[in-house]
């Protein structure tokens, strides 16, 4: 991952200083080249014990049997990054390209995988006296430090609906049980200078269009592509012995939805707070028209009308002699539905319950075991489901 992801990574889930060093560099001329990112892979085994699923549900079903097991990477895919920078003209410029491939296949024949990413690809120029600029893809602004914060980042959390017998590029963490993603979007964003802790985001983004678990209850294809999408987040940090982070974003896009066109917007809030080897994170969000685990996602019914979700998560952490970290996160996702989906099996609400144990094997090696209980509910009581799945594996950042 690149830098700024591995400092947020490094302070809100590692608390290790070490994995926030840039990753192999070396000079070119008048660039600095910086190779970084990690490789991590779980044993995972997901019980199931139902056999239908709500619409938009991350529990897992069961099929032929109650468990699946797989070899998989986890909520962070593993990855390479290669980022330049250099001061030219009084500027600071930089760019960054990676690529993020997959690490699991079902079948014979099939060893070159097709799950290759490629998240990133941006510019940025600037100077500390006036901020900086980002021009590209990368990942965005609402929601981005709610999952920069969750603990599952190094480990496995929820499949959900990226499947749960292997062959997938990553898992879900807590995306759609307590968060909505970030994504990676195109933009262009400005990011003002560093006041005394105070940081202040704003980004214009390519505007996407809405998408449907089903074409049962969501229109299938709705957006919007004469108006741009705008996202941002301010954010106020401080240390010492009670050191901390607050923050607030916004997502905002118009989407044209049945006869009407709707603006799609959200608001979060979050807290992270360390007090010695503890670490406290509250986070929550509300939106109409957002949907629920992607943007977009199930947030218009089908007759082009918005649904109103909300969620949220908890989490707390501790830090025990030996250096490894224990941690307990709770969260849930609530999507409300319309009197047009009565009966047809819409998601009410996802949670899910995580406890984990991360221990730093050296300061870029970290051994994860995990175990998590996710629960579907849907609106009309019938299609509710529940998954435990349990997960042990390995993370090396570099």
């Amino acid at each position: 991952m690149n830098n700024k992801i591995k400092a947020a990574v490094a302070g809100a889930v590692l608390a290790s200083a070490s994995v926030a060093n840039a990753g192999i560099t070396w000079d070119a001329g008048e660039w600095t080249v910086d190779m970084n990112g990690n490789v991590n892979a779980y044993a995972i085994i997901n019980d199931s014990s139902d056999t239908e699923m709500a619409v938009g549900g991350l529990a897992n079903t069961k099929s032929n049997d109650d468990t699946a097991a797989s070899i998989n990477t986890g909520l962070l895919p593993s990855w390479l990054g290669f980022t330049a920078t250099t001061r030219q003209n009084d500027l600071d410029t930089s760019v960054t390209i990676s690529f993020q491939p997959g690490a699991s296949v079902t079948g014979g024949l099939q060893g070159g995988g097709t799950l290759n990413e490629n998240r990133q690809a941006f510019l940025t120029f600037g100077d500390k006296s006036w901020g900086s600029v980002k021009v590209g893809k990368d990942l965005g602004i609402f929601g981005s430090t709610a999952i920069l914060n969750d603990m599952t980042l190094l480990g496995v959390g929820s499949q959900g609906i990226v499947g749960t017998a292997g062959g997938t590029n990553t898992t879900l963490g807590r995306i759609g049980t307590g968060f909505i993603y970030a994504d990676w979007n195109g933009q262009i964003a400005y990011t003002t200078p560093n006041m005394n802790g105070l940081s202040l985001t704003l980004g214009v983004m390519q505007p996407w269009n809405s998408t449907a678990s089903s074409a049962a209850v969501s229109e299938a294809s709705t957006g919007s592509t004469d108006q741009f999408g705008f996202q941002g987040q301010g954010s106020y940090s401080w240390t010492g012995d009670f050191a901390g982070k607050v923050w607030a974003g916004f997502f905002s896009q118009e989407v044209t939805g049945g006869a009407d066109e709707d603006r799609a917007q959200a608001f979060e809030v979050g807290v992270s707070t360390t007090i010695s080897n503890i670490n406290l994170v509250a986070y929550g969000y509300s939106g109409e028209g957002v949907g629920t685990t992607a943007l977009l996602r199930d947030g218009f019914d089908s007759n082009g009308d918005m649904r109103d979700s909300d969620g949220g998560y908890v989490q707390a952490t501790y830090v025990i002699p030996t250096g490894t970290k224990l941690g307990v996160s709770y969260g849930l996702s609530k999507l409300d539905d319309n009197a047009v989906d009565a009966g047809k099996g819409l998601v009410k609400e996802n949670t899910m319950l995580t406890i984990g144990a991360y221990h730093p094997l050296t300061k870029h090696l970290n051994l994860v075991a995990e175990y998590s209980n996710v629960e579907a509910e849907a609106h009309d009581t019938v299609s509710d489901a529940e998954s435990n799945i349990f997960s042990v594996g390995a993370i090396l950042f570099f």
